[in-house]
């Protein structure tokens, strides 16, 4: 019976990482933004990630990363990093976005047995700062011409030209949306959670 229950187990968790990819494949390739007036906007394509991280694992965080990396070479925005540098985008936005998931199934993992809130709660930050770090380290690696000759154009040093022109005030209101939603997030893992054991049930009643 426990072979059962643990391949049941694992079919249910390909079946939720599904349709997570397909929820993130979707709001990578649409966008998923929310527009905050004319100065920055929201993407919500982490949000499914750090929920597939706590629900599936960090691997599945890292998988869902990766899809919406991968997506976004088929969206308009890719032709501006395209120009820049065809290696070094794909580079950037892969490792970025694997890895960004990748961290915060750790961060959960790590944390969830202390608590299960603060598990989300840190797993939801640690997702966009990771993402952001990496994309700043391929800007440099990969974009730094482009970036020194916009820094100079106008007047900035080239960190503080990638902050403000390649992160800007995107990345602070992801950070707070992602912790803002932590809440609803936690419900959701905590839904899939007792689905999983509801449906453990019977086997286990089999079994004593």
């Amino acid at each position: 019976m426990s072979g059962i229950k643990n391949s049941r187990k694992q079919v249910e968790q390909l079946v939720l990482l599904a349709l997570l990819t397909a929820v993130v494949a979707v709001l990578a390739y649409f966008g998923g933004f929310i527009k905050i007036g004319g100065l920055a906007s929201i993407s919500l394509t982490l949000i499914p990630v750090v929920i597939g991280s706590a629900l599936c694992g960090p691997w599945a965080g890292a998988w869902l990363g990766g899809v919406a990396g991968a997506v976004f070479f088929a969206t308009a925005d890719a032709a501006f990093w395209f120009g820049l540098s065809i290696p070094g985008t794909i580079v950037t936005v892969l490792i970025k976005g694997a890895v960004s998931g990748l961290c915060a199934g750790f961060a959960y993992k790590l944390l969830e047995k202390v608590n299960q809130y603060l598990a989300v709660i840190v797993s939801a930050i640690v997702c966009p700062v990771v993402n952001t770090g990496i994309f700043l380290l391929g800007c440099r690696l990969f974009f730094f011409d482009a970036v020194q000759s916009g820094a100079a154009a106008e007047g900035l040093s080239a960190f503080a030209y990638m902050i403000v022109f390649f992160v800007g005030l995107n990345f602070v209101f992801e950070l707070l949306v992602n912790i803002v939603l932590s809440p609803t997030i936690l419900r959701i893992v905590n839904i899939g959670r007792k689905q999983t054991k509801k449906q453990g049930t019977p086997e286990q009643a089999e079994e004593s």
